[in-house]
């Protein structure tokens, strides 16, 4: 090889070598870049939340500056007093008025436990048809003998809740078949 060859070689390659070094100085250029347009796209976005947050912020003050005109205006309304609130249910019972004398009687409800020195009740009658309610609804059993009846509490009265709606639903409709 001679002189001249071995320059140029030299020569190449310290020409590559200027080439990646450039390559190399550009690419870490370019993901600076790409790092802050990356950075800038977030602190937009975070901006344009909090854009929204006051632009949310201001629409519901100028709302409520519109309702407390109106208040004002229209209703009167006031927040309630210290003195308004109550402090047991004999207070509130204070505020009640007696009956009338066309209102209806009060529904009252009893409970019932197991046990044998109870009263016999009434036959049930369906306030639809006007007749006994069917004994196996109030069994708590099927045709098949399948148990319909919902256990409320240990000792508890049973309520036949399957075999109701079907007594109910077959009595609704030999009413509706009635009317017809």
């Amino acid at each position: 090889m001679t002189y001249q060859s071995r320059i140029r070689r030299i020569g190449w390659l310290a020409a590559l070598g200027t080439c990646i070094a450039l390559y190399a100085l550009l690419h870490v250029k370019v993901n600076a870049v790409h790092a802050d347009v990356v950075r800038a796209e977030r602190q937009i976005v975070r901006l344009e939340e909090q854009n929204m947050l006051l632009e949310t912020e201001f629409l519901t003050r100028s709302s409520q500056l519109q309702l407390a005109a109106w208040n004002r205006v229209d209703f009167g309304l006031e927040a309630p007093r210290a003195e308004q609130f109550i402090d047991s249910p004999m207070q509130l019972a204070a505020f009640g008025s007696p009956r009338g004398v066309d209102a209806p009687q009060p529904i009252r409800l009893a409970g019932m436990t197991s046990g044998e020195d109870l009263p016999e009740f009434p036959k049930l009658v369906s306030p639809l048809t006007g007749e006994p309610v069917d004994e196996r609804v109030l069994a708590g059993a099927d045709d098949e003998g399948r148990s319909l009846a919902v256990t409320l509490a240990t000792g508890a009265l049973r309520v036949p809740i399957a075999g109701a709606a079907e007594a109910v639903g077959a009595e609704v409709a030999m009413a509706g078949a009635a009317t017809r």
